[in-house]
């Protein structure tokens, strides 16, 4: 693990003395993913295992391990050493990595045993199975298929895949296949999550083993009311016609039936989810004594969510809890069933911010765990035997990310995380230990173990800027950023982060570097974060970089979200304009020399900045953006923007072409050619909109690229492509 540390030290540069280049960045940890991924403890609480990209192969992975006790590292397995040659993914494959946006090859995932004697991971589309102990990884599935969605039951005797959309399992001792469903294929998929549910719902999956390892629920899903578009995939010497079921804003959904699977005779019972089908399946979770099954209902405007419970015998079932909001309502997986089988932990955004409540099994609450005008994260431990509940969250400021408990039987909140900044931690199965990967705008990331009272036991890596380590001559040139809050036309406060660049005798330009979306859209956080080690390059250039967290933005409470509800693009915009008249307050501040960027929904704010707010910002950089809300999806769109069979007005309103005609400054487009999730016509549309209205603008598109526009070189290149835009813009002559 010690690369980690000599990667991120490649990343720096000084700002007087050396400036940081773009490719050196791109050589960094940080954005090339070589520090450790998918970090999990065994269920022992003995190792931690993590997967790692290769020292000369930065997108191929292997998997290591930490053994606590001997203090020793070691890889367990290299990928080049199990399969070797071209790692030919299916489109179901190529898919659910995008939707999950994990990129790269080797072993990219992994899962540990109940009982924690055994590891199982896919690779190259088959699957390897290790028994602690055992010398080498035995291959349990080798065929031609390409098999997704690769799990071990709980009990550990089985393993279950997607094969050709249906469903199958593998007797691990015997080495019996059985298909379980046989009528998958064309718009009909058992077992599988359908893409709203994997792109916007995060659910991965179609199918749950019961904890006895004697049921599976699963899903059917007919994509066949969904509409077909046909869509370009353009690369560089081949265009593919792609005709592709996309459920877009307004049109139908998918159909989809849960099914309970007995394995004793193989026969599937299906819930009767009522008379409403124009519907979501949210989630599904399983009772730990098995005999009963809850899932969650959620309607078509996502204004009313069920949390519905289902006895496995006779399938009889009767609602639990009912969630209602007048805008919408978020997701999240932090349902947690008590091993007493009497109580379970739900999430609430109820009282305006998400907090944490103890039921009864009959849905009657106990009590309120948490609350405040403040935001928890998520569920990450319960120790039942100390009456403790783990979460994160943001108790102490909306920028950072701490750990706190909380006794289940109700009493003060308590942090646990020490230092400043962002904690991501990940707990054994027992909520004795955890890792914590931590991170502040000027730390790098550290990983370490901790005991569940925060006592750190060891680092796994410590990552310490000292004398010897090779970031240690740049120290003097590092541009720390400062945090603060403006005021909203309303008196809302809003975070910022803002980087000056050393030398401000003369005014400076700026890169108003957003995102502004719901949901994932915060910015303006104390961590090691996106797109940081561009920004040093831009400041040591003599840009000013500035970023607000608009209203609308993610873990602030709802209704600080709820603004953009039916009209996105508008209280964003005004917000980014609150921050502008800001940055002319600053004597260092060029005010006649403002840019903005953002990829995405910020690719989408860019333009409608550029559009509707031209008086502020005089040159803009638009990645892969959304132009008219009627093009994206249905769970998505309608979340925030309503029905448009039903509000066509407000989609009018937030789309970006009525404002074209506003375009004053300069402009950049760029868009992968074969992206699936914001398609390229979202970006062809605007430029035949903008040519027939004669306005000039720049564009840089990237064939046979996807929305994350992945690969190094790739990346290199659209940083001196927006870097260069700038400075043909925004420096002085």
């Amino acid at each position: 693990m010690k690369k980690i540390l000599l990667l991120c030290a490649m990343a720096f540069g000084s700002a007087q003395a050396e400036q940081l280049s773009i490719e050196r960045i791109y050589d960094s940890p940080s954005l090339s993913g070589k520090s450790p991924q998918a970090v999990a403890l065994s269920p022992d609480g003995k190792r931690v295992t993590f997967i790692q990209g290769k020292q000369d192969d930065y997108e191929r992975y292997d998997l290591w391990e930490y053994h606590l006790e001997s203090k020793t590292t070691r890889m367990l397995f290299d990928s080049n050493d199990l399969h070797s040659g071209e790692e030919v993914l299916s489109d179901e494959e190529k898919a659910r990595r995008e939707r999950m946006r994990v990129f790269g090859s080797g072993i990219m995932s992994y899962q540990w045993s109940q009982d924690g004697q055994a590891l199982l991971f896919p690779l190259g589309g088959d699957a390897y199975y290790f028994k602690l102990g055992n010398k080498k990884a035995q291959k349990l599935l080798d065929t031609p298929e390409f098999e997704t969605d690769v799990r071990l039951s709980p009990k550990g005797n089985y393993l279950s895949y997607i094969r050709n959309q249906n469903l199958f399992i593998l007797d691990i001792r015997s080495g019996e296949e059985n298909q379980l469903t046989k009528e998958g294929g064309g718009a009909i998929k058992f077992g599988m999550a359908e893409f709203v549910a994997q792109e916007e719902m995060g659910r991965m999956t179609g199918y749950w083993w019961s904890p006895d390892e004697t049921h599976i629920a699963l899903t059917k899903v007919d994509e066949s009311p969904v509409i077909e578009i046909t869509r370009s995939e353009i690369y560089a010497d081949d265009i593919k016609t792609i005709t592709q079921r996309y459920p877009k804003a307004g049109t139908p959904n998918v159909l989809i039936e849960l099914g309970v699977l007995a394995l004793s005779d193989k026969q599937i019972r299906w819930v009767d989810m009522g008379e409403e089908k124009d519907m979501y399946l949210a989630r599904v979770n399983w009772h730990p004594g098995s005999e009963m099954l809850t899932y969650q209902w959620q309607s078509r405007n996502q204004q009313t969510l069920e949390l519905r419970a289902v006895n496995v015998a006779d399938l009889a079932q009767n609602v639990l809890i009912t969630e209602q909001s007048k805008t919408w309502l978020n997701l999240n997986d932090d349902l947690t069933f008590l091993s007493n089988g009497k109580q379970f932990v739900w999430a609430s955004e109820r009282d305006g911010f998400k907090h944490l409540y103890l039921y009864n099994s009959n849905g009657v609450i106990e009590r309120q765990l948490t609350a405040g005008n403040w935001v928890v994260d998520k569920v990450e431990a319960i120790d039942e035997n100390a009456g403790l509940l783990y979460f994160s969250g943001r108790k102490d400021t909306p920028i950072e990310r701490h750990l706190y408990r909380v006794p289940l039987a109700g009493g003060p909140v308590t942090r646990v995380s020490q230092r400043e900044g962002m904690h991501s931690v990940t707990f054994s199965h027992d909520a004795s230990i955890y890792v914590d990967t931590f991170s502040t705008a000027n730390t790098p990331p550290q990983v370490s173990v901790h005991n569940a009272n925060g006592e750190r036991v060891t680092w796994l890596e410590q990552n310490e800027i000292n004398e010897q380590h090779p970031l240690h001559a740049y120290q003097d040139s590092w541009i720390a950023p400062t945090f603060g809050t403006i005021n909203a036309d309303d008196g809302t406060p809003l975070h910022y982060r803002l980087y000056t660049p050393a030398d401000i005798s003369t005014k400076r330009p700026v890169i108003v570097y957003l995102y502004g979306g719901p949901l994932v859209g915060q910015m303006v956080t104390n961590s090691w974060g996106r797109r940081g080690l561009l920004v040093q390059h831009w400041v040591s250039k003599g840009y000013v970089v500035f970023t607000l967290d608009n209203r609308g933005s993610h873990y602030r409470g709802k209704a600080f979200e709820d603004h953009i509800y039916q009209k996105m693009g508008h209280v964003e915009v005004e917000d980014q304009v609150t921050g502008v008249k800001f940055l002319r307050t600053l004597p260092f501040v060029d005010s006649e020399r403002i840019g903005v960027y953002g990829h995405s929904y910020g690719g989408y704010m860019a333009i409608m900045t550029m559009f509707r707010a031209s008086d502020y910002f005089q040159a803009g950089v638009s990645g892969a953006p959304v132009t008219d809300w009627r093009l994206y999806d249905t769970h998505y769109t309608e979340r925030y923007m309503g029905n448009p069979t039903e509000v066509d007005e407000a989609y009018t309103a937030s789309s970006v072409f009525p404002y074209a005609k506003n375009l004053k400054g300069d402009l950049l487009i760029y868009h992968g050619m074969a992206d699936d999730n914001v398609l390229f016509t979202h970006s062809t549309m605007l430029y035949k909109h903008l040519q027939d209205n004669a306005k000039l603008f720049e564009v840089m598109d990237y064939p046979g690229k996807k929305h994350s526009l992945r690969g190094k070189n790739t990346q290199v290149h659209l940083a001196h492509t927006i870097t260069r835009f700038f400075d043909r813009h925004l420096k002085p002559e």
